[in-house]
């Protein structure tokens, strides 16, 4: 029989060894105190692969007779590891005080003593040793306390497996002792043994006592779901899939979720799979523990997986658990219920949507807002993929614009321009319902996406008029100059007066404007905002409190309107009076933006917008076409491409999720059973299943990664292979003695900066004259920021005290290794660049012919993912801007927004900006980006 292999355990101090002999007088003379620290270090030592047979004799002299339980405990774990056998195979003669000492221990007075040595006799392997042993241990299965019951059997059972003769009758005595026992652990502990014994007599047990299998106690009735679950491939499957649907009843959580999970591997019936899907989800809803909840979530996600079309029947049952308050869990439940929603249950899962919507819009939790982000993202994606309640879900949603938090109506928004753009029949009701909303809108960002949905799709002449006179409702009296002074009460010749005054007499503080841009407010301009808002109409508010790009949006939706309103309508007097009231409207905010009553005044881009646009509609028949294909056609064909841009993906994950599942007919069955693969070939399928990564390392990706850590003339030569290895880096340093000399006490010493730690330390060793000495070290890797590793070799020179030191080269992590593409939504995309604190802005300037050659080698270099549609650069663009996304192995996000021009004859120039949660991952992409901006386009040599 093979040696036993033991878990190797880290010795802090391997230079400090100390003797034998020091250890036989620490034996001889300590007290049990010092015995206890002699025995942990000598125990250390011989696990490190020093067998110390010297100290054999002491350990039995000094140590066996102390009657300390931490001493003793010590001793046993001395005995597992000892060499008991001579060279010769024989066993040692000292093995027989130790047997001796075992009987005693057996019989000893206190039972946990004995239950210590019982397990202890479950590791001996030696025949002769157990021999004497074996009678002893058959007298502890009638001890009277249950501790050493339960040790005895076990140790029964596995000196059976060492040899058969010594219990020729284990499986018998086991069984009886199985019948007569009273205490759970120790039934346990029989049933498994003789389960691997004696199955007939393990079935013969269950057969005996179904009756009474769901009043077992748990832990024997998880012994009997292990023993189905190995029997599984027998005849009698369908006995085994009846007692595990008994055992779904127990009172035990443990015993629920294994006979679930062991049901659903022993059969695809969709009855017993949707029994078993039920017991996960009630389990899951009566479950505390949230860790609990996710993993049973992640079981039920996986029989979807393997039986796709049977849970569809519990996807309502799965949305209970959404009255847990974590709102992960209830993420996850909403995930794996979208993959169930068919047409049968869509409705019914779009009320209970509806109804937990409600509930955040009247709740004030702190995770309310991300929740009713997530419920209005499923609603979205439930609509899209059922035509049929399209309609309904846009009506849910406009009702609750008003009251949501302007992500979630821009979200809501998003939805409903996809929503009238792929189904036209619902375009007019659309419009209606979203003309209504707006008097209640507050938010400039939600209203500018309600114009740009108006302006696009209010076609008929109705909707155009009724989206006017809603517009001329938001805006209230005009010109607006005017009414604000007579609101106000102030005259025309002293505004500029008023304005002084505001100046001069009110006192006046630093705010932070919507550009980020810093103004001064005064007390009196604050007081009199104050006094204003609330009570005015919404375009009105925005207007007043300086939101101009709100005003160029609804000067262009302006355009768009009187354009479209030309085509469909033969009244000319109602056309004309549009054009002016638009023109008057128009006027009345640039004249009010250079006013006092606004909170800042119009910047330069809004006012030039604006006074395009009374251009257009006062002289818009000269240029009809061009207006028409600019406003009409652009816009709406370019969103036509990031829809198609976006179905393209979700068929393609559709139909990735097919294929998962589906079989072909002529595809090859593989029988494993007569297959005659190499054990290497079956642990790399093993890996490459568990991973999901197929391994391919060929000899020049190894030398690629080899760094030089010391020169040819030093007298150590070193160099070593990186290796990373999921959150690891592993470094084999190969160490060449250069010198003449043998190098004595030669160690390498690692140490690191950076979010990086040294988990083992190099051996020590002597190396010969011009001899090759190769140690492994692991480094931890926690995030991915730049590390830097660097070392010493350290070894003893010709006297005696004096160290010599050679100096190693730095090797730097490489994070490319942690990070990789990711995709997002822009919301999230949007939400993250503004919660980020940490921003690098690298400036561009490169000599890549093209701006899609920059772009590739962005993309390649930095392991980033676009995220922006349509980013497909041809030869002749001359700008760029998009939006860039990676995610790191240790769940950071990184994000990358990218600007950039091609000169006339010159380089690319421009810039990128980085944001992260942490510093260091923003440098290092920074770093990363700016070495690409160095690459140049080398012209290919011709001739010489």
């Amino acid at each position: 029989m093979s040696d036993s292999a033991y878990t190797l355990v880290y010795d802090p101090s391997p230079a400090s060894k100390v003797s034998v002999n020091e250890y036989k007088t620490l034996l001889e003379k300590g007290k049990d105190e010092s015995k206890i620290d002699a025995m942990k270090q000598i125990l250390v030592a011989m696990l490190d692969g020093n067998p110390m047979p010297d100290l054999l004799m002491h350990v039995i002299r000094y140590v066996m007779p102390s009657k300390s339980k931490e001493l003793k405990k010590l001793l046993y774990f001395y005995w597992e590891i000892v060499p008991k056998v001579n060279p010769d195979g024989k066993l040692k003669q000292e093995m027989i005080l130790v047997c001796n000492a075992i009987q005693r221990d057996l019989l000893h007075p206190n039972e946990y003593v004995r239950g210590h040595t019982l397990r202890f006799l479950t590791k001996l392997h030696e025949p002769e040793l157990l021999e004497q042993l074996v009678p002893n241990a058959r007298q502890c299965l009638e001890h009277r306390i249950a501790y050493v019951r339960k040790y005895a059997i076990f140790a029964i059972y596995s000196i059976y497996l060492v040899s058969e003769h010594l219990i020729p009758d284990a499986p018998e005595l086991i069984e009886e002792f199985l019948i007569n026992e009273t205490d759970p652990t120790c039934k346990r502990n029989a049933f498994i043994s003789l389960s691997n014994l004696n199955r007939n007599a393990a079935l013969r047990y269950i057969q005996e006592n179904v009756a009474s299998l769901s009043t077992m106690d748990p832990l024997l009735q998880l012994a009997i779901i292990e023993f189905i679950r190995k029997d599984k491939a027998s005849e009698l499957r369908s006995r085994y899939i009846n007692l595990l649907t008994e055992l779904l009843e127990s009172e035990s959580n443990s015993v629920v979720y294994e006979a679930a999970s062991s049901l659903v591997m022993l059969t695809s019936n969709p009855s017993f799979v949707s029994l078993a899907a039920n017991k996960f989800i009630e389990f899951a809803i009566k479950e505390s523990d949230n860790n609990v909840k996710l993993i049973v979530l992640e079981r039920v996600h996986d029989i979807h997986k393997k039986n796709p079309g049977i849970l569809e029947d519990v996807t309502l049952d799965i949305l209970r658990i959404l009255s847990s308050p974590d709102v992960d869990i209830r993420k996850r439940a909403i995930e794996i219920s979208l993959e169930l929603v068919t047409s049968r249950n869509v409705d019914d899962v779009l009320k209970l949507f509806k109804k937990e919507l409600q509930k955040t819009v009247n709740s004030d939790a702190d995770k309310s807002a991300e929740y009713r982000q997530i419920l209005i993202s499923a609603i979205h994606q439930t609509a899209i993929k059922f035509a049929q309640v399209a309609a309904s879900v846009v009506d849910l949603l406009l009702e609750f614009l008003p009251d949501l938090s302007t992500g979630a109506a821009t979200e809501i928004l998003t939805f409903i321009k996809e929503v009238i753009e792929k189904y036209s029949d619902l375009r007019s009701s659309i419009i209606k319902r979203l003309v209504q909303s707006l008097e209640s809108i507050r938010s400039g960002k939600v209203f500018r996406g309600a114009l740009w949905i108006i302006g696009e799709y209010a076609i008929d002449s109705a909707d155009i008029e009724a989206a006017w006179r809603q517009f001329r409702a938001c805006i209230g009296e005009v010109p607006i100059l005017q009414a604000e002074r007579k609101h106000h009460g102030d005259d025309d010749d002293d505004d500029d007066e008023t304005a002084e005054e505001e100046k001069t007499n009110g006192s006046s503080k630093p705010i932070v404007l919507a550009d980020g841009t810093y103004a001064t407010e005064s007390a009196f301009t604050s007081e009199k905002q104050t006094k204003k808002s609330g009570t005015k109409p919404p375009l009105r508010q925005f207007i007043l409190d300086g939101d101009f790009y709100t005003s160029a949006v609804l000067a262009s939706t302006f355009v768009k309107l009187m354009l479209r309103m030309e085509e469909v309508t033969s009244k000319a007097d109602v056309f004309n009076a549009m054009k002016a009231e638009a023109m008057l409207i128009l006027v009345s905010i640039l004249r009010v933006g250079d006013s006092s009553y606004v909170a800042k005044k119009i910047d330069e881009d809004s006012a030039e917008r604006i006074l395009t646009a009374i251009t257009y509609i006062a002289e818009g028949k000269a240029n009809q076409k061009l207006l028409e294909l600019a406003f009409l056609e652009a816009t709406k064909d370019a969103y036509k491409v990031q829809l198609a841009s976006e179905d393209k993906k979700r068929a393609k994950k559709d139909a990735d999720e097919l294929q998962k599942n589906i079989q072909q007919v002529d595809e090859v069955i593989q029988f494993r059973q007569f297959g005659r693969a190499e054990t290497s070939d079956e642990m790399e399928e093993d890996l490459t299943a568990a991973t999901g990564i197929k391994v391919e390392e060929d000899l020049s990706s190894r030398l690629s990664k080899i760094v030089q850590l010391s020169g040819f003339s030093d007298p150590v030569y070193a160099e070593a292979y990186v290796k990373v290895h999921q959150f690891d880096v592993v470094l084999d340093v190969m160490l060449v003695n250069q010198t003449t000399e043998t190098l004595r006490n030669l160690h390498v010493e690692f140490a690191t900066l950076g979010d990086l730690k040294v988990i083992d330390k190099p051996i020590t060793q002597n190396v010969p004259a011009h001899g090759f000495f190769k140690v492994q070290t692991t480094v931890k890797v926690t995030s991915a920021d730049t590390g830097v590793i660097f070392g010493n070799i350290v070894y003893d020179g010709g006297h005696g005290s004096e160290n010599k030191i050679v100096i190693l080269n730095d090797v730097h992590v490489d994070i490319m290794d942690y990070i990789k593409p990711a995709k997002c939504s822009e919301n999230k995309f949007r939400t993250m660049w503004n919660e980020f604190e940490w921003e690098n802005k690298i400036v561009i300037k490169s000599n890549l012919p093209t701006l899609k050659d920059y772009f590739d080698e962005l993309l390649a270099g930095t392991n980033m993912a676009c995220l922006t549609p349509g980013a497909v650069i041809g030869e002749e663009c001359q700008f760029l801007s998009a939006n860039l996304y990676s995610r790191s192995s240790f769940g950071e996000d990184a994000l990358a927004n990218l600007c950039i021009e091609k000169q006339s004859d010159g380089p690319i120039i421009g810039h990128v900006r980085i944001r992260s949660k942490g510093q260091g991952l923003a440098l290092s992409l920074g770093d990363r980006v700016a070495a690409i901006a160095r690459k140049t386009n080398k012209a290919k040599l011709a001739f010489v």
